[in-house]
């Protein structure tokens, strides 16, 4: 399957205010890579994961946040759709999604926001909320870099789960590189918004170990996202440590809860045991 992506991980510069439609796309870069490259194909699987999450979970209520991980959709999809499950009934209020995941290509000293109107994906394009991205580019170590976004799974990944479950909705997306979770949540109070606008942050769990292993890791890890223990997470526990700890920290400080609703690896998806990769599926409510 030639969308098989490993588990592990058109350049537009403008100036602000200054775009072209016709240029200013940032096209698929993961596409047949990391997933379907035909839209049937991908609508059909990503489907066919939320049916199943939807079928085991039942009604539930929608979160304000999520954390969910950005691998190729065989590995993690099915773990991803176990959160993203829960937005369908919250489909005609939500119409901003602030995404925010961790750098793979490129070092990011800060955030890094793009500067093109639009992100496409084989099932089409998802328009950017220019006014919210150019709002937070004043604020310190934000600032545009659509070098970091070119490549980038960590968020692209995440659209088609999007797209499948809220439909029409404008997105922020934040390539979050080294920088304090205060920074972090600083930027996310700022877009926090009301029930209209969904925060969404992108990590995979630990990477590359044997299945008994990683899960005693993701446990623990699992453990500490849920009690908010941002400062216990490093990068071994979660390449999106930035945006998880920043998420976690407003959480903290805004008394919300965190619960994790499905935690797995490549081995209980598609991969064999002695090397996998952990996801986690956590809502902040």
């Amino acid at each position: 399957m030639r969308y098989r992506g490993h588990p592990s991980h058109n350049h537009c510069t403008h100036r602000r205010g200054e775009y072209d439609l016709r240029v200013s796309i940032r096209p698929a870069a993961v596409a047949g890579t990391f997933y379907p490259a035909n839209a049937a194909d991908l609508r059909a699987e990503i489907t066919g994961y939320l049916d199943e999450a939807a079928a085991r979970q039942g009604h539930a209520d929608c979160p304000k946040a999520i954390i969910a991980p950005h691998a190729g959709t065989v590995y993690s999809g099915p773990v991803a759709a176990s959160a993203y499950a829960r937005l369908r009934n919250a489909a005609d209020r939500i119409r901003r999604v602030v995404l925010l995941g961790p750098a793979h290509r490129v070092f990011v000293n800060g955030i890094a926001a793009p500067s093109v109107m639009a992100f496409q994906t084989p099932l089409g394009d998802v328009a950017l909320d220019r006014d919210a991205i150019d709002r937070v580019l004043g604020m310190p170590q934000v600032q545009v870099n659509d070098e970091a976004h070119r490549k980038e799974h960590s968020l692209e990944v995440h659209l088609p789960f999007l797209q499948l479950t809220l439909g029409s909705f404008a997105l922020v997306p934040l390539v979050v590189g080294r920088c304090e979770p205060d920074v972090v949540a600083g930027l996310l109070e700022q877009l926090w918004g009301g029930d209209e606008t969904l925060v969404v942050a992108s990590s995979d769990l630990s990477h590359f170990h044997d299945y008994a292993t990683a899960q005693t890791i993701d446990r623990q890890t699992s453990d500490w996202i849920e009690a908010k223990a941002h400062r216990k997470l490093t990068g071994e526990h979660a390449c999106g440590v930035y945006p998880v700890s920043g998420l976690l920290m407003l959480a903290n400080q805004r008394g919300m809860t965190v619960s994790a609703v499905d935690v797995r690896n490549s081995g209980d998806t598609a991969g064999r045991r002695n090397e996998v990769v952990g996801y986690g599926s956590y809502l902040v409510q």
